[in-house]
């Protein structure tokens, strides 16, 4: 594996300073089931919404939150209609990543200037609460980003929203805090042509990179390089298939989602044990690998501060790097195509993806794919 941490201080200038992620939308074929499944499962509250009874006529979109994660979840309302068109080809999954920014219109201005794609030009939306400025580009697929600036606006998320009043009592909090990154899968050779969109329009540098030799079974390789941008809050790795025996997993999600898109959502906990205890509890599948991981567990990646017994009755993975140690585990795909899934991340000064667990984890999923008769 190849390593280059991004240092903020070696940036001379960073031309589109991103605070963070302000939401992940996804396109589904029904926002409200989609909602009660995340409420549910995942522990978020539901706190906006916005449909017909709103005055807006085309959708209807509900807001989960926990903490500082916070998911937009949209159905169309007309079955003609572009986004109807993109849950058919696609199913449910991600549409746009919303990045937190001080200027919209000048994140759109940069990165269309260095050679992005407007999907959206800068708009101004408002409400008694303010206003908010919005711009949106194209990226991997039918994956947009949209730049977010609320700094004149105190209302409820966006314009056009309604508080949905709480507490809500179907979701019981299960300690999720926020995105930790977010991983794209595109086509064959794709992989450095997006690396170096994200370096070229948006200033992102390359973090970490991982060859088929790092990433690969008996059967399936894939390649994957991380981006992250200036301050370090934003990773996107990205991955693509390599030549293998068999279909790799890469190919299998480019085959059911049609086309290039996020193929996982990394969410970050301080505790890991707890947090998957809780999902477990509430129906969410993980992905487990077999128990004898775990024996020579303490000699790979040596003193952690948690149950070892525990950890594999969960099937939580753990990997070691220069900087500290990670935990992290998978789920099952969320759709009935197998696309989308998350992942549940711990850091203990780690500031890796858990290379020592690569070989594990994809075995793990080809014996899913085998199972659905895609391997």
């Amino acid at each position: 594996m190849q390593q280059t941490a991004a240092n903020p201080s070696t940036i001379s200038e960073d031309f589109l300073p991103l605070k963070g992620v302000d939401y992940i939308e996804f396109y589904v074929a029904n926002a409200k089931q989609a909602a009660y499944f995340y409420r549910r499962g995942f522990g978020m509250a539901l706190t906006a919404y916005s449909g017909p009874e709103t005055g807006t006529r085309d959708r209807a979109s509900y807001v989960v939150e926990q903490n500082q994660l916070r998911f937009v979840l949209t159905t169309p309302l007309d079955p003609e209609s572009v986004m109807a068109g993109h849950i058919l080809r696609h199913g449910d999954g991600v549409k746009s990543i919303a990045l937190s920014v001080e200027d919209a219109s000048a994140a759109y201005r940069e990165t269309t200037r260095r050679g992005a794609r407007g999907v959206a030009p800068p708009a101004v939306i408002h409400d008694e609460g303010g206003e908010v400025r919005l711009a949106s580009i194209a990226t991997y697929g039918d994956t947009i980003h949209t730049f977010v600036e609320r700094k004149n606006y105190r209302g409820i998320f966006l314009p056009g929203f309604v508080e949905v009043p709480g507490p809500d009592r179907i979701a019981e909090p299960t300690g999720l805090l926020h995105v930790d990154h977010a991983v794209a899968n595109v086509g064959l050779g794709e992989m450095n042509r997006w690396v170096e969109f994200y370096e070229r329009v948006m200033g992102f540098s390359l973090y970490q990179t991982f060859d088929d030799s790092d990433i690969s079974t008996e059967y399936s390789s894939l390649m994957s390089k991380v981006v992250s941008n200036g301050s370090g809050w934003i990773k996107f790795p990205i991955n693509e298939p390599a030549t293998g025996r068999k279909k790799s997993q890469i190919e299998e999600y480019l085959d059911a989602y049609r086309g290039p898109g996020v193929q996982h959502i990394a969410l970050a906990t301080d505790d890991i044990v707890r947090t998957v205890s809780r999902l477990s509890e509430r129906g969410i599948a993980f992905l487990k690998v077999p128990k004898t991981y775990y024996d020579d567990l303490p000699r790979r990646v040596g003193l952690i501060e948690e149950s070892v017994g525990k950890l594999a009755d969960l099937g939580i993975l753990v990997d070691r790097d220069q900087d500290g140690y990670m935990l992290q585990i998978f789920t099952q795909p969320v759709e009935d195509r197998p696309t989308l899934f998350f992942e549940i991340i711990e850091r203990k000064g780690s500031r890796g993806f858990g290379k020592g667990n690569f070989k594990a984890l994809f075995e793990s999923i080809e014996r899913e794919q085998a199972r659905r008769g895609n391997l």
